[in-house]
């Protein structure tokens, strides 16, 4: 196993990983990103992101992206969006690997907090985090507004 910073080269793969994730969550179709938008958006001059890639036998078969946000408690804080690894590589040590890099850059960057979101129903996700001492906020709401809700929201206050 070989974990390492994702290069534009691997976002086909990457993609791909995404694409699972959403099956895997019930949103076979929620993924509206193409490879050139994660080349795009990862790699310019100033990047929207960063992704650890893990490699067996050449073959990237998890990621863990992150990126940057700033909270007015804690000041820079990491937000890691996707931690995914290939049905096939679960329980191989291969998410633990990853979910321990972004801990590294966290450390080595000097934030006050790294945060994510998991699913309630997703109980091995769930164990796994609270083992390695996280905690898991049960009273915080995610809230998301789309496109559509956007557009909806705009349209009324115009």
């Amino acid at each position: 196993m070989n974990i390492r910073k994702g290069k534009p080269e691997d976002m086909k793969s990457v993609l791909e990983l995404i694409q699972e994730l959403a099956i895997f969550e019930k949103e076979p179709d929620a993924v509206l990103i193409t490879e050139d938008d994660l080349v795009r958006d990862g790699f310019g001059e100033n990047p929207l992101f960063h992704v650890f890639v893990a490699e067996v036998e050449k073959e990237i078969v998890g990621i863990a992206l992150y990126y940057y946000r700033y909270s007015t408690w804690k000041g820079k804080t990491i937000h890691l969006e996707d931690l995914i690894v290939k049905d096939k590589m679960r329980g191989s040590g291969l998410g633990f690997a990853l979910y321990s890099e972004i801990m590294k850059q966290g450390k080595k960057d000097n934030v006050r907090r790294i945060d994510w979101n998991v699913l309630d129903w997703n109980t091995p996700a769930v164990k796994f985090y609270e083992n390695s001492g996280a905690k898991v906020l049960d009273e915080w709401r995610v809230v998301q507004m789309d496109e559509i809700g956007i557009n909806s929201f705009l349209a009324k206050i115009n």
